[in-house]
């Protein structure tokens, strides 16, 4: 069984908060945040904060820490309710998490609760291989995946490294004005 597919909240322990989500120009969201103990106890907390804000905002499939105001390494994913979800593994939440493949460019929309007011258009990988820790065990897990999962996995990890997808837009016409507010 895939571990990253088989983990659960529950196995934190702990309740998560509701948090307010930072917008940008916030300083935290252009710093790249510091890596973590995955089994520390404000790790941990922070974890099951994320999901428990996560599944609150809606059409939000990811929450990195510094978009609450922590700049740490740690972000929670789940594309599995997306309309164009191909491979999911549910709700994770991934510590210290870096790509160690990646393959596949391609060019698609993508939007940000921390930029509320623009999208654009971003070039990722779309298919990769992602390491990280899980909050609590600190157990190191892999991640491989595609399409839209993949695409918000590097999103979401950009965000740890202090960028934001403004950052990776080609320029200027590659941003524009959200139609829809979530």
């Amino acid at each position: 069984m895939n571990r990253v597919l088989a983990w659960s909240v529950d196995e934190l322990g702990v309740e998560g908060r509701l948090l307010d989500v930072v917008r940008a120009p916030a300083t935290v969201l252009s710093t790249p945040g510091e890596p973590v103990d995955p089994a520390s106890p404000e790790t941990v907390q922070l974890a099951a904060d994320l999901v428990a804000t996560m599944r609150v905002s809606p059409g939000c499939v990811g929450l990195a820490a510094p978009q609450v105001g922590v700049g740490a390494q740690l972000f929670c994913v789940d594309v599995s309710e997306h309309p164009k979800t191909r491979t999911h593994h549910g709700t994770f939440v991934l510590c210290n998490a870096e790509v160690v493949e990646a393959s596949r460019n391609e060019k698609a929309r993508e939007g940000c609760m921390s930029v509320p007011d623009f999208t654009g258009d971003v070039k990722r990988a779309t298919r990769i291989v992602v390491r990280g820790q899980l909050p609590g065990t600190g157990e190191e897990v892999t991640v491989t995946t595609d399409a839209f999962e993949a695409k918000a996995l590097q999103h979401e990890m950009d965000h740890c490294q202090g960028l934001l997808f403004l950052d990776r837009a080609a320029g200027a016409h590659a941003i524009h004005a959200r139609k829809t507010y979530l």
